[in-house]
């Protein structure tokens, strides 16, 4: 599990160093202002229908399921099973498509109500999203052969995935850029290009792995029929989640020019540890534990959250130290030129550090969860989501007037603690869940090892100054080098001493992934 893990985190690492390079010219030839904001919700608004569609409920009901009939009752039955969930998917999503191209106006007045104010951003709006909103019927279909690959572990074409929609952004933005009225638009048309390779992609290595899928008659078998009552729930309870981030958009749509943008580069920064950690982890998770249930095994099920939860902390308390302590400096040295200005990068560094408030519980909840889907329940998780959405959507509307985006990304990390402390206590109250010796064991060490990190970043920062405001982009580039270096290897060493991080563990790792 950890090789795969280490794999399918390495991958979405690539392609997030890839989104840096993609951010970073976006932020030079786009910048934050209506342009910008125009298509960072037509970026968005696929996305968080796909969320909704594919990732989210749509694998949290799949992957268990085709999992289960791998190990009972074999390829085969397995494959007829993706063939008519496929057909449903299609059928779905061409009518939610063609309804939406043919209301788009009326959808972005619901949507994104702020732009209403603003004829020329809501016009830019209009035309971006119905340029990328295609986006979604083919990323749903990868997210469709991802599961069916994820469960015959074979997770690497899936997490290789994104680096297309990466490269096709890049492509876009200084190829198309020139070409076309803004960068706007040339991101635009890349988004749509990027789902066609990706479903291309993943086609291929489906059938490479012996899974093409197939188009059949559309009909309610007793697997479908089962796969759809499953998916009620987690469809209700994806859509709950993507309530707070629809309130995001639609909040931050009336708040000044720029304030989407801050939060868009502060939530891709965020979404960096979130990708190679939380992701990596719950895509491996979630096909391991179900096996493993289905063959009856629940301790070796148990054990392996307990390690999954242990790994993400560990990963992830380094990145969110990173942005509380030197989040203004990491923002400038990435995002700061061109038409991206200092008090951008210093209103995107709050925002960031809002959102690094809650990112080790968004990482957890991905594991968390995993132990519900993992036996099919997924009624459970919509209950929790609500009380968390809930929450989260009355912080926003309190904090929106004294805080701006700030109070946005602020009110998403108290909902974030809010979901993973009340899925811990359900798990636990059930006998589902509980922390090991180990965890329970590592815990503090990971609090003791983060505060040394966190006191070597700020003296590390004051050391660096001068280098980290410096008007050449070498020399802020190697400021923010020695900073991530410092503080990377102070956590490590704290790691090692508390014996958070065994040598054993790592050695056994390393003959493993060499023999594999």
């Amino acid at each position: 599990m950890f090789r795969h893990i280490l794999s399918v985190g390495g991958l979405t690492l690539a392609s997030r160093v890839l989104g840096f390079l993609r951010d970073v010219l976006t932020a030079a030839l786009l910048g934050a202002g209506p342009v910008a904001d125009a298509f960072f919700v037509a970026f968005r608004l696929p996305n968080h229908f796909r969320a909704l569609f594919a990732e989210g409920a749509f694998n949290s009901a799949f992957v268990p399921l085709f999992s289960g009939k791998l190990v009972q009752d074999g390829a085969a039955s397995a494959r007829r099973f993706a063939d008519e969930v496929m057909t449903l998917l299609v059928i779905v999503q061409l009518v939610l498509l063609l309804a939406v191209l043919a209301f788009m106006p009326q959808f972005m007045t619901v949507f994104a109500p702020g732009f209403a104010d603003d004829p020329e951003k809501f016009r830019l709006a209009v035309l971006f999203t119905s340029i990328t909103f295609p986006y979604l019927l083919l990323i749903s279909l990868v997210s469709l052969y991802g599961g069916v690959l994820n469960s015959m572990s074979r997770f690497g074409a899936a997490a290789a995935s994104p680096i297309l929609m990466n490269l096709s952004l890049i492509a876009a933005l200084v190829v198309g850029t020139p070409l076309m009225p803004s960068a706007g638009h040339a991101l635009s048309w890349g988004v749509l290009a990027a789902g066609v390779a990706q479903f291309l992609y993943l086609a291929w290595d489906a059938r490479r792995a012996g899974m093409t899928l197939r188009p059949v008659m559309p009909r309610l078998s007793t697997d479908v029929k089962r796969f759809l009552t499953v998916l009620g729930p987690a469809a209700l309870g994806s859509g709950l989640t993507q309530i707070s981030l629809f309130a995001d958009t639609l909040i931050a749509s009336a708040l000044p020019t720029g304030a989407v943008s801050y939060l868009y580069y502060a939530d891709r920064l965020n979404q960096l540890p979130l990708g190679v950690i939380g992701i990596a982890v719950g895509t491996v998770l979630l096909p391991e534990m179900s096996k493993r249930i289905k063959s009856g095994d629940e301790a070796g099920a148990v054990d392996s959250q307990n390690r999954a939860i242990e790994l993400s902390l560990v990963l992830t308390l380094p990145a969110a130290i990173a942005f509380l302590v030197a989040g203004t400096p990491i923002l400038s040295v990435l995002f700061q030129r061109g038409a991206f200005g200092p008090s951008d990068a210093a209103a995107s560094a709050l925002t960031l550090q809002a959102y690094a408030l809650g990112l080790p519980a968004f990482v957890v909840i991905r594991s968390l969860v995993n132990g519900f889907y993992a036996r099919q329940d997924t009624a459970t998780p919509v209950r929790v989501a609500l009380v968390a959405v809930g929450i989260n959507v009355a912080l926003k509307l309190a904090l929106m007037g004294p805080l701006a985006q700030v109070g946005l990304a602020v009110a998403t990390s108290v909902g974030a603690w809010v979901n993973a402390g009340l899925l811990a206590l359900l798990l636990h109250r059930r006998g589902l869940f509980r922390a090991d010796a180990r965890l329970t064991r590592n815990l503090p060490r990971m609090v003791i090892a983060a505060s040394a990190m966190a006191g070597a970043l700020w003296l590390a920062t004051e050391r660096l100054a001068p280098w980290l405001g410096a008007t050449g982009l070498f020399e802020r580039l190697g400021g923010l080098l020695v900073l991530a270096v410092v503080g990377l290897a102070v956590y490590a060493v704290a790691a090692v001493l508390l014996g958070l991080v065994r040598r054993s563990d790592l050695g056994r790792l390393r003959r493993r992934s060499t023999r594999s």
